[in-house]
């Protein structure tokens, strides 16, 4: 399964249209709105996370482009806050890909950004909320 959190930008013809509802019926990828605004007479925003097939992924968003809306990356990563972190290792028994293990050497918590999905588990399992999402792209903002 693959997932990415997008900025999609509509020009001022295309904010009346069900475009991304196509994403569903045509190329079966679900989507989440995290945030929508539509500038009255100018662009629709909508900020949205998609999930389903690579293959899929790839076809819908060139659907997206076809109808003459703008699909930017709304880049983000998981990051640990050291000082909060009493490694109880919580976070551990959710993370799907191994990004967060425990060292044998001296129990604390290991965090390899590289295998990190940002699937988003470890955030809502981490008692002290030593785990965030932060986006890294302005735009998101």
């Amino acid at each position: 399964m693959y997932s990415k959190i997008l900025i999609l930008r509509f020009p001022n013809t295309g904010v009346s249209k069900p475009t991304v509802c196509y994403l569903s019926k045509d190329y079966d990828l679900t989507f989440t709105i995290l945030k929508a605004t539509i500038l009255p007479r100018k662009e629709g925003i909508l900020v949205i996370e998609v999930t389903g097939a690579k293959k899929d992924f790839k076809r819908g968003m060139a659907f997206l482009r076809d109808q003459g809306i703008q699909v930017q990356n709304a880049s983000q990563e998981v990051n640990r806050d050291t000082e909060k972190c009493v490694h109880c290792g919580a976070c551990t028994a959710v993370c799907p890909t191994g990004a967060l293990s425990v060292k044998r050497s001296d129990l604390s918590i290991d965090f390899n950004i590289q295998k990190c999905s940002v699937c988003e588990l470890c955030v809502t399992a981490c008692p002290t909320r030593a785990m965030k999402i932060q986006p890294t792209s302005e735009a998101f903002f």
